[in-house]
C-alpha cells in the first residue's frame, strides 16, 4: 500500500487515490506499507531510485543498512512495534531521503507512524520537506520508545513491591511462576527497546555525516536537530541499562526467594521425619509378635508405651525450637 503526502498551501495533505497513479511534484513523503511490486515500481519510476526489498532490509551488515546510492541516502533501522499487545517485535524500516522527499518502506505498523502522520496532517506544519519530516518522524519514534520504557519502569516498580512485600498473607499468596514470566516480558521489552535505540543512533550519526550530499539550505539546522535527537537517544539508552539492571536484580531476588521457600519446605519435612522416627521405633518394638516381650503382660504397658512415644516426639520438637531451626 502506498500513502503519499503532499505539501499544498502551507499544509500537508494525503494524496487521493486519483493522484497516486501519477505522483505530483509536490509529494514530500511516500510511505510504503507492505508494498506490492507495483507500488515499488511506481516509486522507483518517480524518483529514479531502487527501493530495497524486504530481504535486503533484513540484512544485518551496516553497509547494507546505511548507504548512499544515486544521490539518495538509504537508512534502515530496527523499530519496535506491537508493544501494546504484550508481544513486541522488531522489524526493519527503511528511510530514503531523495532530495526534498522522504520515502519510508515498512512491513509493520508502529504506532509512532500513525500518530505522527495524523499530527502532520491535522496541524499547519512548517515541516514541508522530506528531511524535516524524517527528523520529526524519528522524534516521534523516540517519544514512543520513551513511553514504552516508562511503562516498563512502572511495571518493574510494581513487581519489586510485590516480590519484597512484608505482609505475610500477601507474601504467602505470591505466584513466583507468574512473577518470573512478567520479569521476562519486561526484560524482553527493554532488550528490544535498546536494539531500536542503537539502530536509531546509527541513523542519526550517518545522517549527520551525509547530510551535505543532499545540498539542503537548512543543512546546519538539520545537523543541530539530529544532534539533539542523538542526546535523547543517549539518555534513553542509559535508562534502558538501568531497567536491564533492575530486571537482573529482581530475577535473582525471585530465584533466591524461591530457593528459600523450597528450603523451608524441605526443612519442615526433615523436622517431621525426625520427630516421627522415635515414636515409630517404639511402636515397632512393641508391635513385634514375640511371646517373650515382658511388657506385654504389664497392666500399664500400653499407657507406658504411649507416654514413651509422646516424650520421644516432644524432645526433638523442644530441641529444634531451642535451636530456632523452625
Amino acid at each position: 500500500m502506498l500513502r503519499a503526502y503532499l505539501y499544498e498551501q502551507h499544509n500537508i495533505v494525503i494524496a487521493g487515490d486519483h493522484q497516486l497513479d501519477a505522483l505530483p511534484g509536490n509529494v514530500v513523503w511516500m510511505d510504503l506499507v507492505e508494498p506490492t511490486e507495483l507500488d515499488e515500481r511506481q516509486v522507483e519510476h518517480c524518483l529514479g531510485i531502487n527501493v530495497p526489498t524486504r530481504e535486503e532490509m533484513q540484512e544485518i551488515e551496516v553497509s547494507s543498512r546505511l548507504y548512499t546510492e544515486d544521490g539518495a541516502v538509504f537508512m534502515t533501522a530496527a523499530i519496535i512495534s506491537h508493544a501494546d499487545t504484550g508481544n513486541p517485535i522488531i522489524s526493519p524500516i527503511t528511510f530514503v531521503l531523495a532530495g526534498e522527499r522522504l520515502i519510508t518502506v515498512r512491513y509493520t505498523k508502529p504506532r509512532a507512524f500513525d500518530t505522527f502522520a495524523q499530527k502532520l496532517v491535522r496541524h499547519n506544519n512548517h515541516d514541508s520537506a522530506g528531511p524535516l519530516i524524517f527528523a520529526g518522524l524519528i522524534e516521534a519514534i523516540i517519544d514512543r520508545l520513551a513511553d514504552i520504557l516508562e511503562s516498563v519502569n512502572v511495571d518493574m516498580d510494581k513487581l519489586s513491591m510485590e516480590i519484597f512485600d512484608a505482609d505475610p498473607e500477601r507474601a504467602a499468596g505470591r505466584n513466583f511462576q507468574e512473577i518470573l514470566r512478567r520479569i521476562g516480558k519486561r526484560g524482553d521489552f527493554a532488550t528490544k527497546s535498546r536494539e531500536s535505540l542503537v539502530s536509531l543512533a546509527r541513523i542519526a550519526h550517518y545522517f549527520n555525516e551525509t547530510v551535505d550530499l543532499l545540498h539542503l539550505p537548512y543543512g546546519r539546522d538539520m545537523k543541530n536537530r539530529m544532534a539533539a535527537i542523538d542526546k535523547d537517544i543517549g539518555s534513553l539508552l542509559d535508562h534502558t541499562n538501568y531497567i536491564s539492571g533492575q530486571v537482573s536484580f529482581l530475577l535473582n531476588a525471585s530465584l533466591g526467594l524461591i530457593n528459600i521457600e523450597q528450603n523451608a519446605i524441605i526443612k519442615l519435612f526433615s523436622v517431621v521425619s525426625v520427630v516421627l522416627m522415635p515414636p515409630t521405633l517404639i511402636a515397632s518394638i512393641y508391635g513385634m509378635n514375640f511371646k517373650g516381650i515382658p511388657e506385654l503382660d504389664w497392666p500399664f504397658g500400653y499407657p507406658m508405651a504411649l507416654c514413651m512415644m509422646a516424650i520421644s516426639a516432644a524432645l526433638p520438637i523442644w530441641f529444634f525450637k531451642r535451636k530456632r531451626w523452625f
